[in-house]
């Protein structure tokens, strides 16, 4: 497993027949997945119909890519979402024939390197214009693995100055900077702290940790600063947290790792007791405890298989101890505390998910959902192990999840629209919070990290369709009866309706439940007009969408079903018909609010005349 958190593998993008003996043979050397363009490419793992959009999307979620077409449909394709070169992937472009590549994006995040790699096996030319890469051979902020940069805000500047003319003066051992001239910019390469212009450090220290439960954050932070300091190592020489598995959602722990910016590794108490011949300070009483003679130092070892540096020190809740590994570490031993991601992904158009939500499922390791949801992902599910549910199983399915987390996966639970909202997301939180004897989950599942991201719900994307029916106070009914007594629907219905609210009503007929929409439909009719809108979205966000009005009077349980969210409005709400069509809203108030400033202004003082009512009806 490669040190570097985060990395994704790349997508080759094929758009003609011409590039696609180019763009098997990169993937093959890759290991990558070929993307082709639908109609205009034989062979791929997935085909996509817009070259822009899929090339957008890939980007947005973090992925690695590379064109065999044109550098100028990539380029075109991620302009309007380039924001931080920090953060953004690679992007290369190689051309049809394999003859050159060309690193657009992520010089320094890999794209150089990669081009490098590619135009070796092509046979072809690296187009880098890279300065440090061109004139230097060396991107001073790309260490190799095994390395780490300390000071990579100073990198920028030291280039600037080598290739002035300046020369550099290596302590330690870099062997990628030995061709550097020579010269007196100090750059450094040991594990201890340096004040020089740049500072790397070989990730050859291991950091092992233990505490009590609920151990205050500081005060293991400040155990390991000063075991650090002591023994002459620098915080970026660090390599890992480690600790045993029960410490997987210790408060301590995670803040430590987060504070180094260092992976957080977990070992099974078997694991480390089976290290107890190495450690300096073995424990009955630790191992009566958790299961091992050992915390802190044994996790130190296990991740380094070196030489313990610093054995055991504690405070009255925290202990820590350092390893030191033969050689630069490149891999990861242990496993990671699990997580979950409960992903909304809207309706189901990849333009309405957000750039956080294809993060985390390009993230993933693994896809549980409906799966229908999961199918609306397209590309991204592509190559990632996936677990389909059934409509009706949604307590196991988010069970599954978080057990599968719980075993140190990255797991992402697929939600249509918002996972908040008549979703996933409650029930996922009702599980932890059970009692294992209630049903909940096991305590490695309670011990996962669980991120929960916004999606774009079916209410709003009905109501942009619609125009803004929401203008005002809204409110969201299920009227499924299978997990909500219909008692409390109706008394729902009734409160709903005497507020005059705007309504969304989800989950509106089933198969089997055919009548409460029409109870609905006749106790609004009580309290707002006849005419008052309804709007009727069915598959929004999809080809098959369906987008159509209709007075409360005349709601058809008939037209309806579990894809169709039903928007009614309230007694304000309007139906406008423009040129593109009807667009339903819900006013606010403005009118009032402009009628009565203008009378307190007149009040003080000669107002002008009040705005004509038509025009304070569209607010121009």
């Amino acid at each position: 497993m490669a040190i570097e958190a985060g990395a994704r593998d790349p997508i080759v993008l094929c758009l003609n027949r011409a590039g696609e003996a180019t763009a098997h043979r990169i993937a093959a050397l890759l290991g990558a997945a070929v993307h082709g363009r639908e109609g205009r490419v034989d062979t791929a793992d997935i085909f996509f119909p817009n070259a822009l959009d899929h090339t957008r999307m890939l980007f947005q979620a973090g992925t690695p890519v590379i064109g065999v077409c044109a550098s100028g449909i990539l380029i075109r394709a991620v302009a309007p979402v380039l924001a931080d070169k920090t953060t953004e992937p690679p992007v290369l472009s190689v051309s049809d024939d394999g003859a050159v590549v060309v690193p657009l994006l992520g010089g320094h995040r890999g794209a150089n390197r990669l081009a490098a790699r590619i135009a070796k096996a092509l046979d072809a030319t690296a187009a880098v214009t890279t300065a440090g890469d061109v004139a230097l051979g060396v991107a001073l902020d790309e260490p190799p693995a095994g390395y780490r940069l300390a000071n990579p805000e100073n990198a920028k500047d030291v280039m600037a100055r080598l290739l002035s003319g300046e020369g550099a003066r290596i302590d330690g051992d870099a062997p990628w900077l030995a061709d550097l001239p020579k010269g007196d910019i100090t750059i450094s390469c040991t594990t201890a702290p340096s004040d020089a212009a740049l500072q790397f450090h070989p990730q050859q220290v291991t950091l092992g940790v233990g505490c009590a439960r609920n151990c205050p954050p500081e005060e293991l932070q400040t155990l390991v600063m000063d075991t650090l300091t002591g023994a002459g190592i620098a915080p970026g020489a660090v390599h890992s947290v480690n600790t045993i598995d029960l410490k997987a959602d210790e408060p301590a722990c995670i803040n430590l790792a987060k504070t180094l910016d260092r992976p957080f590794r977990l070992f099974t108490a078997s694991e480390l007791d089976a290290l107890t011949p190495h450690v300096a300070n073995p424990s009955d009483v630790v191992f009566a405890e958790v299961g091992t003679h050992s915390v802190s130092e044994a996790a130190a070892l296990a991740q380094s298989n070196g030489t313990l540096l610093v054995a055991k020190r504690k405070t009255a809740n925290a202990t820590c101890a350092l390893s030191l590994a033969p050689a630069p570490l490149t891999s990861l031993q242990g496993r990671p505390r699990g997580k979950l991601s409960i992903i909304g992904i809207g309706p189901g158009q990849h333009s309405w998910r957000t750039p956080e939500a294809s993060t985390l499922v390009a993230e993933a390791e693994e896809l549980v959902g409906y799966g229908l949801y999961i199918d609306l992902l397209g590309p991204l599910a592509h190559g990632k192990q996936r677990s389909d549910f059934p409509l009706g199983g949604e307590e196991d399915r988010c069970r599954y999840a978080l057990e599968r987390a719980g075993e140190g996966r990255n797991v992402a639970l697929i939600c249509s629209g918002d996972a908040g909202i008549y979703a996933m997301g409650a029930l996922v939180f009702e599980l932890l919070d059970r009692d294992a004897n209630a049903q909940g989950v096991t305590d490695a599942a309670r011990r996962v990290e669980v991120v929960s991201t916004p999606g774009v719900s079916a209410l709003q994307g009905a109501a942009a369709r619609a125009g803004a029916p929401l203008g005002h106070d809204f409110c969201a009914i299920s009227l499924s009866d299978l997990l909500t007594p219909r008692e409390d629907i109706i008394k729902r219905l009734h409160a709903a309706a005497e507020g005059d609210f705007v309504i969304a009503f989800y989950n509106p007929v089933s198969k089997r439940r055919r009548t409460l929409l029409a109870e609905a439909r006749d106790i609004l009719l009580q309290h707002r007009p006849a005419d008052t809108p309804v709007m009727l979205a069915s598959s929004l966000g999809r080809p098959e969408e369906n987008v159509r009005y209709r007075r409360l009077d005349a709601l058809d349980v008939d037209e309806v079903d579990m894809l169709t969210v039903v928007l009614v409005g309230s007694s304000h709400s309007r139906l406008a018909q423009l040129g593109e069509g009807p667009r339903m809203f819900t006013p606010r108030g403005y009118a009032r609010k402009i009628d009565g400033d203008l009378a307190e202004d007149g009040r003080r003082s000669a107002a002008p005349s009040p705005l004509p009512p038509s025009r304070m009806e569209t607010g121009t």
